[in-house]
């Protein structure tokens, strides 16, 4: 399994995850309530770290009835939004995110 690919800057980014990262960093409110919960990184595809370094946030997505596809993984303190990871197909890949 391949450890992420690549990486985006932020600014690059979609809005919404532009507006979830921002959000990370000021520590919520989430509109979901498994933002900010244990990602448990299973895919391996992520580097390895101890278990409950990596928590996941939803990105919005127009039009999806449930949370949708894309998430924002980040790794360490929960409101840093430090070693942060996107990914727009449920955790088939990610790209680091470049600040």
């Amino acid at each position: 399994m391949a450890v992420a690919a690549g990486t985006i800057r932020a600014a690059e980014l979609p809005n919404e995850a532009q507006r979830t990262l921002a959000l990370i960093e000021q520590g919520g409110p989430f509109p979901y309530a498994k933002d900010g919960t244990t990602f448990g990184n299973y895919e391996r595809r992520l580097p390895a770290q101890r278990r409950g370094y990596y928590h996941e946030y939803t990105v919005k997505t127009r039009g999806a009835r449930n949370r949708g596809a894309r998430r924002i993984i980040c790794g360490g303190d929960q409101q840093a939004a430090n070693d942060c990871y996107y990914t727009e197909d449920h955790y088939n890949s990610f790209q680091r995110i470049q600040r």
